[in-house]
């Protein structure tokens, strides 16, 4: 490295360099002590100035606002992640926006003050160049691949919504274009943020039950979130988004691999689609729910799940899913009527769509180190939330969602009851994990903490979705992970 590199960094990137930093700097990059020295462009991330004091070199790190890009300014991109930075505005800017929705689109950047000049509606004309510092990428499933390979090349630290691809070959080319362009990438498996599943991991790695054997968990979906997601929404085709084990339980195959600490070696896996076809729609039901007979009886009604349970709440200015229905807020009656009664998908019969996903699968994973998984997906169910069942050599625990409680009972001793609430705020989404994620992010990008859930690492529980999907096609059969 030349005195001329040195001087082009400092000019590109703030580093303020006196005769003696420069002249280490080109002997040696690396050659300071108690330095905190980066790559270039973590460098810049974390706004390092070079300070020449009394003869000795030294970092400081100052604190440098991340700008940020947000691509897919819907339910996750901009209501949830969007807003989350926004109001951590000491470290994150959101400068610029994409979405193919202009409603949306300018909902958005009213609300996070993105200047209409930074806002697009194609993501062609968004990647002509690179925008910010981190790029948000919370577009379709099926986009997030090539979403996420052009903003590695551009130079983007990601913030990348799961799932990542269900393609074994694109993870491959993944792996590949990050050790190529250097770029961090998190993924949004932010359930390892929760309070409650950290304290799980963490009873676990102390030994509370021994040594692990066994974990059964069952993903509960809910009946009226299968019809909402599922059936009626985005999520209702694999061949426009990804098989349901993905696109529902990639958060469940990324914590079984976190708690079982180990890589997996095989899975079979058996499920279906039950109940949501066209054989199964009651005797004279109608194309659409606000037109059907059945549409104050039927739990899948449109009426009931968007209206009536949107009154029952107090008719809210803004909440999901209702702000699905109908973007434009405040929400009210009216608009969610208007919508239901005309063109929205969700308007539809839950027995006339054109969904074809799984509405339960079972899953079975053998781990390198001999522990063993169950993992039921069911959309069959009251209530959603997870209960996950350890099973160790010396005890038992559990983690339920649905009654807000983990208990560990070691054998011969009394079980204790850790209470959900008292670990995360009540309200917050995903057990605390979408805020916690946020919280996180900027350390994570600017190289004050390892990545929690990096891509290397979020991969991995990819290749058992994978695995799984494949042996639920070939009847069960066992498929070998890698």
């Amino acid at each position: 490295m030349t005195e001329r590199d040195i001087d082009n960094i400092a000019c590109r990137f703030g580093l303020v360099t006196g005769k003696r930093v420069r002249k280490m700097l080109c002997e040696n990059l690396f050659a300071f002590q108690e330095v905190f020295v980066l790559s270039e462009r973590d460098t810049c991330a974390a706004g390092v100035v070079a300070v020449e004091t009394q003869g000795e070199c030294f970092m400081e790190q100052t604190n440098k606002v991340l700008t940020v890009s947000i691509l897919g300014c819907g339910s996750r991109g901009f209501r949830t992640y969007g807003r989350l930075m926004h109001q951590l505005s000491a470290k994150f800017r959101i400068v610029a926006l994409c979405d193919t929705d202009t409603d949306v689109l300018a909902l958005a950047a009213k609300e996070l003050g993105v200047e209409q000049q930074n806002c697009f509606t194609n993501d062609a004309e968004f990647f002509a160049e690179r925008r910010s510092d981190v790029l948000v990428i919370a577009t379709l499933d099926k986009q997030h691949y090539d979403n996420t390979m052009h903003a590695m090349a551009l130079g983007y630290d990601i913030l990348l919504e799961k799932p990542i691809t269900d393609n074994k070959q694109e993870c491959e080319n993944l792996l590949a274009a990050q050790q190529k362009y250097g770029n961090k990438v998190v993924v949004c498996h932010v359930l390892r943020y929760a309070k409650g599943f950290v304290k799980v991991k963490e009873l676990l790695d102390e030994g509370a039950i021994g040594t692990l054997v066994n974990i059964q968990a069952l993903e509960q979906v809910a009946y009226w979130h299968m019809a909402h997601s599922y059936v009626r929404g985005n999520w209702r085709r694999a061949e426009d988004t990804t098989p349901m084990i993905l696109a529902k339980c990639c958060h469940d195959l990324d914590l079984l691999q976190y708690y079982a600490a180990s890589k997996a070696t095989s899975v079979s896996s058996i499920g279906e689609l039950t109940y949501f076809k066209k054989e199964c729609a009651p005797e004279g039901s109608a194309e659409r729910c606000m037109d059907c007979k059945y549409k104050d009886s039927c739990p899948y009604s449109a009426k009931r799940i968007y209206i009536d349970n949107y009154v029952a709440q107090g008719c809210p200015a803004d909440i999901w899913p209702q702000n699905v229905v109908v973007t434009d807020t405040p929400l009210s009656v009216d608009k969610l009527q208007h919508a239901l009664c005309t063109d929205s998908p969700y308007g539809r019969c839950v027995f006339r769509c054109d969904n074809d996903v799984v509405s339960h699968q079972t899953t079975n994973i053998l781990f390198d180190n001999g522990v063993t998984a169950n993992l039921t997906m069911m959309a069959f169910t009251k209530c959603g939330g997870r209960i996950y069942k350890f099973f160790g050599t010396n005890g038992e625990l559990v983690l339920d969602e649905e009654k807000e409680h983990i208990l560990l009972t070691p054998f011969g001793e009394k079980t204790q009851v850790i209470n959900l609430g008292d670990l995360t705020e009540a309200g917050m989404s995903h057990g605390g994990g979408d805020s916690m994620l946020i919280a996180d992010l900027y350390d994570m990008i600017t190289g004050k903490r390892s990545q929690t859930t990096g891509l290397a690492s979020s991969i991995e529980s990819h290749l058992m979705g994978i695995a799984a999907e494949t042996s639920r096609l070939e009847c069960g059969k066992n498929v070998l992970v890698h």
